[in-house]
């Protein structure tokens, strides 16, 4: 098979959750544990450190590899869903997995995705372990795809487990409260393995995670209690901050520069900070020079988008991934600050989300532009503006993003400032991205 029918194998022959949704979900480790032991178990042969969360965990995964690479290993990175080209899932350096490995990986494994009826993200997840074995990684980083403790990567035993923010998302699956949420997140710790949570948000969530945490044995540490990130300036596209250490009051890094100028990545950098600090602790050779010029270019290293990223000037556009509430009410905060003049918000949604909760985000003083990803779990526009408008929310539709986009940027005075987003899938239909 060629490359794209290789892909078209796979996402035909199996359950794609980015397609399907809920039909796809496929909790339990039995069928990822059987296909790598079919493997050899690849997934024992380098360190590797795991990253859950509700929002985060991608942005985190990217800035630790980052790390890592420019302290001179060779990283591998797990991460979901891809944006624009499913090798984007799979890289090591910030390149991504070559078409013919992914040509021979299904040839080969053809006969096991027969008999074990695995689903998409269970094989694509034996598909990283396999290629980072076979290019010999130092480290891989690896994102959860949902939840954790019934997450496909969880047959790793990591350095290090990372858990960034929590918040309701994906709730069918990982349950109605924040404690539930966090108690299935809790489920990558692993015995005497060190542990970082990015932020102490409360003691529903922290008390889950502690218990989680002392139960396995493993040495935990909130970063936000250790650490403030404050924004000193922003400069040349770069957000300049400062890591202050609360125990002494001491400034242990000014005007660290970043790529990364979404203001929810303030949490994300003081668990980065302290995931740092406990792999130096364990022996990893990373220097303040390393960590600087890796913070400042996450997007070249690593072919990070989508994530507060400006795409042009005059009328300035903004999209990002952002797609629970958490996640919209951090990035509308920051729209709220950069816009001088009218604001304009191109969305779309995918159907099986509740979405009113975070309509009633969007504020009403703005022009609307819906549309739908192309994905078969859209939300169709014009259900989206009948829904919109039960939250005195305006706007025309369009048949998808670009076209809704082309209009707003027609309709912009150079003063306007234009956000797109509500679906990562939206953001992967973006042409310019």
């Amino acid at each position: 098979m060629t490359y794209q029918e290789t892909i078209g194998y796979l996402y035909d022959r199996l359950p794609v959750f980015q397609n399907i949704g809920a039909r796809a979900f496929k909790p339990g480790l039995h069928t990822t544990k059987e296909l790598c032991k079919a493997l050899g178990d690849p997934q024992d042969k380098y360190p590797t450190i795991h990253v859950a969360g509700t929002n985060g965990k991608g942005s985190t995964s990217h800035m630790l590899a980052a790390i890592l690479q420019e302290s001179g290993y060779r990283v591998g990175l797990y991460t979901s869903p891809h944006l624009k080209d499913f090798r984007e899932r799979i890289r090591v350096n910030g390149v991504c997995v070559p078409e013919e490995f992914i040509i021979e990986f299904v040839a080969g494994q053809k006969f096991n995705i027969d008999r074990l009826s695995p689903s998409f993200f269970e094989v694509t997840v034996a598909m990283a372990f396999s290629y980072f074995e076979k290019a010999h990684v130092d480290v891989a980083v690896i994102e959860v795809g949902m939840g954790g403790r019934l997450d496909s990567t969880n047959v790793i035993t990591p350095e290090l487990s990372v858990i960034t923010n929590i918040s309701f998302d994906h709730m069918q699956f990982l349950g109605d409260t924040l404690g539930k949420i966090a108690g299935e997140k809790a489920g990558i710790i692993k015995n005497r393995v060190p542990v970082v949570v990015s932020e102490y948000q409360n003691a529903e969530i922290g008390d889950v995670i502690t218990a989680a945490a002392e139960a396995a044995n493993a040495p935990l540490r909130f970063a936000s209690n250790a650490f403030e990130v404050k924004v000193n300036d922003f400069s040349e596209g770069k957000m300049l901050v400062d890591v202050i250490e609360k125990a002494s009051g001491r400034t242990v890094s000014k005007g660290l520069a970043t790529d990364l100028t979404g203001s929810y990545q303030l949490n994300n950098i003081a668990g980065v900070w302290a995931a740092k600090d406990v792999l130096i602790a364990k022996g990893w050779k990373i220097t303040d020079d390393a960590v600087r010029s890796a913070l400042q270019s996450v997007r070249a290293i690593t072919g990070l988008k989508g994530r507060w990223q400006q795409l042009r000037q005059n009328p300035d556009v903004y999209c990002d991934t952002a797609h629970n509430t958490a996640g919209l009410t951090m990035t509308l905060a920051q729209f709220e600050t950069v816009c001088k003049g009218r604001k304009r918000f191109v969305v779309g949604f995918v159907g099986d989300k509740d979405i009113s909760t975070m309509l009633s985000l969007f504020p009403k003083d703005a022009d609307y532009y819906f549309c739908a990803p192309s994905n078969m779990r859209a939300l169709k526009a014009e259900e989206l503006q009948s829904t919109a408008l039960e939250h005195g929310l305006i706007g025309k539709t369009f048949g998808n993003v670009n076209e809704a986009l082309e209009e707003a940027i027609k309709d912009s005075a150079p003063t306007d400032a234009i956000y797109v987003g509500g679906s990562t899938f939206v953001v992967a239909d973006i042409e310019s991205l």
